[in-house]
């Protein structure tokens, strides 16, 4: 048994495609040798942006005969009365390549009938893998493709070699105008010329060598070691952001990192904006000292080392202080404007085409908020609060801040309330009342902000439910199960205890 090893060599695929157009393509590697009947042994997918690689081990060198039993014509019509064979058993026994000699009878529900045992010898692996390689890589989906020169396929990216191998034999076939061979290519910058690899198990050290590390646990963790020793180096440890680091290792193919620095003050921006405007557009990390507060530094993963990194820290420091001046542009024009006027301007816009604005929204969220106040027994001074927290829970989707990092809104809705003298309760519902954003994601932890969730999320499912926007097996694009789910969760958490069937009437009598 021999391993198997495909690369496709392409132009930088997107990051976020990488990960999952590899399993899609592994996966259908493996169906397809399954119903080939070629056994194989573990499968492993490797990938940089440059390069999407499968190796799987302990393949057959053929697939596995099979034998099957082919029902002929009746026993009347295939041998006559002395029992000798007739034309239509000699026809029947030619069709399926056996002898006449090898005819037998078999009794069946139907009767009996003539009957043969075929067996079909299996192919050699390498000759199957000739058409169905190509038809793997073809079928690789993306959530967009491209159509390079004049041909006929797509891709993620335009491709530019593949590696097929099978032990150390060159599985022959032709993508697009693109032969496969055994050749592969090192680090764009650093080691760019040709690679030969001689068999899949010298595939990994190869690239290795050549500055390309294709296996993503082991590029996962030299990020993780490089952006600790570069916080180090400006004396304080990385904000903790692990999809930060998946990000970035699709992002390279070799990590290189590098701190650089920002005016101090950036820092009287609040702590959300200036990590978001970071890691959003940039995918820096940001760095913090010992007592967890922002440090006017950041670190950058670079994919080539040069020479001189302080050139390259001055080139991202360039960059980032332009964001940073039109993230804090945006804060202090923002702090500027009361956000009862962001409100008002709610009725610009558009919650849904068939139920009306967020304007609107805000409003039925108020009359929810106030009639589960009344059913879970609130008092009337939180009552007050929630009537508030209500009120401002959408205000900050019409800051510039939310409008330039939508990831933001809600998390700004708090800064801004308290900016504004708004009472800590009130500030942390606007907030929480998202809550849950994500399957397992935390909950609301003050009952305003879990009564104001609530209310957000049963008037969306019945909004959505009643113009006909239902989620299917397949669909749910407005997230109706998740704020469904995310109601019961919060009921259960908080231990609040009142008719879903009565809030959903009141949902419903609001809309009218």
């Amino acid at each position: 048994m021999k391993s198997l090893l495909l690369e496709i060599g392409t132009e930088e695929i997107p990051a976020g495609y990488i990960e999952s157009a590899l399993q899609a393509l592994s996966s259908t590697l493996l169906q397809k040798m399954t119903d080939f009947r070629i056994e194989y042994g573990n499968a492993k997918v490797y990938g940089t942006p440059r390069r999407l690689s499968v190796e799987v081990q302990n393949v057959a060198d053929k697939q596995k005969s099979l034998t099957s039993e082919v029902m002929g014509p009746p026993e009347k019509v295939g041998f006559d009365n002395n029992g000798n064979p007739t034309t239509a058993a000699m026809k029947f026994a030619e069709k399926v390549g056996v002898s006449v000699n090898a005819l037998t009878v078999k009794e069946t529900d139907k009767g009996r009938y003539v009957c043969a045992r075929v067996a079909e010898r299996g192919l050699a692996t390498r000759t199957l893998l000739k058409t169905m390689l190509p038809e793997v890589i073809l079928a690789t989906p993306f959530p967009k493709t491209m159509k390079w020169a004049e041909l006929n396929i797509t891709f993620a990216r335009p491709i530019h070699y593949i590696v097929a191998l099978l032990g150390n034999q060159i599985i022959p076939f032709e993508v697009g105008d693109t032969k496969s061979g055994r050749y592969t290519f090192g680090h764009y910058f650093m080691q760019p010329k040709k690679l030969r690899i001689s068999s899949p198990e010298d595939y990994v050290s190869i690239l290795k060598n050549a500055h390309v590390v294709v296996d993503f646990e082991e590029r996962r963790k030299l990020v993780e070691k490089e952006i600790n020793k570069a916080a180090q180096t400006v004396g304080g440890k990385v904000f903790p952001d692990e999809e930060l680091i998946d990000i970035n290792k699709n992002l390279v193919e070799y990590p290189i990192a590098t701190a650089g620095k920002f005016d101090k003050e950036f820092l009287e921006i609040p702590g959300e904006i200036l990590v978001t405007a970071m890691r959003k557009h940039q995918k820096y990390f940001a760095v913090v000292d010992d007592k967890n507060n922002l440090m006017p530094s950041f670190i950058a993963v670079n994919n080539t080392r040069t020479k001189d990194m302080n050139l390259v820290a001055t080139g991202h420091e360039r960059v980032l202080r332009a964001r940073l001046a039109d993230a804090q542009f945006f804060f202090k024009s923002d702090v500027e404007e009361s956000m009862d006027e962001w409100v008002e301007r709610l009725k610009g816009v558009l919650f849904q085409a068939k139920l009306g604005s967020m304007y609107e929204k805000v409003q039925r969220i108020q009359k929810i908020a106030a009639y589960l106040a009344d059913v879970s027994g609130q008092k009337s001074n939180i009552k007050k609060q929630i009537l508030r927290a209500a009120w401002l829970c959408k205000a900050d989707l019409e800051s510039q801040v939310v409008y330039e990092f939508p990831d933001l809104q809600g998390v700004m809705g708090r800064s801004y309330a308290l900016i504004k003298k708004e009472s800590e309760a009130v500030a942390a519902a606007i907030e929480e009342h998202y809550r849950p954003t994500y399957s397992g994601g935390p909950l609301p932890k003050t009952v305003i902000g879990a009564l104001i969730g609530i209310a957000d999320k049963i008037d969306s499912i019945c909004g959505f439910f009643s113009v006909g926007l239902i989620p299917t097996g397949a669909s749910d694009p407005y997230a109706l199960r998740r704020q469904g789910i995310g109601i019961i969760q919060i009921m259960h958490d908080k231990g609040f205890s009142f008719s879903l069937r009565e809030l959903i009437e009141k949902s419903l009598s609001i809309y009218g």
